[in-house]
């Protein structure tokens, strides 16, 4: 068996899922073992769960967020790739916030693939000093 460099959890926006396969590709090259985003075979299952009713998403979210402390804590390193979305430069929305939280609470490395955006959250952001790799994945160590 193969020893991989390092075991890391990717995580972004659903809007993000397409843009990633590369970037999967391209670190599983470098050697490390990747963990896809939560629901990414299926980017778009919350807004089937929103369909079924407010007690069936909730349900739903929850468990995705119980998931990701799991997926978080069966890896080294986080990476978040941070893209514009709707306007808004290196956006990192509520779940991808809370991925972010969870790593810097269980002391994983926290990789962002762009800068810190200017959100609401940007001061939590800094405090939990990532390390930004401005699109290098080569900077991951």
């Amino acid at each position: 068996e193969r020893a991989f460099l390092m075991k890391i959890f990717v995580c972004s926006s659903k809007h993000f899922y397409h843009q990633l396969p590369p970037v999967i590709a391209e670190l599983e090259q470098y050697g490390h073992h990747i963990t896809p985003p939560n629901s990414y075979d299926n980017p778009f299952k919350e807004e089937e769960m929103k369909v079924r009713g407010k007690e069936e998403h909730r349900a739903w979210k929850a468990a995705m967020i119980r998931l990701q402390e799991e997926k978080i804590r069966a890896n080294d390193a986080l990476l978040v790739m941070n893209f514009e979305k709707n306007g808004m430069q290196n956006y990192i929305g509520g779940a991808t916030f809370l991925e972010i939280f969870k790593a810097f609470e269980l002391g994983r490395k926290i990789f962002l693939y762009n800068p810190i955006p200017n959100c609401l959250f940007s001061d939590e952001l800094h405090a939990m000093d990532p390390c930004v790799i401005h699109g290098d994945l080569q900077k991951i160590r």
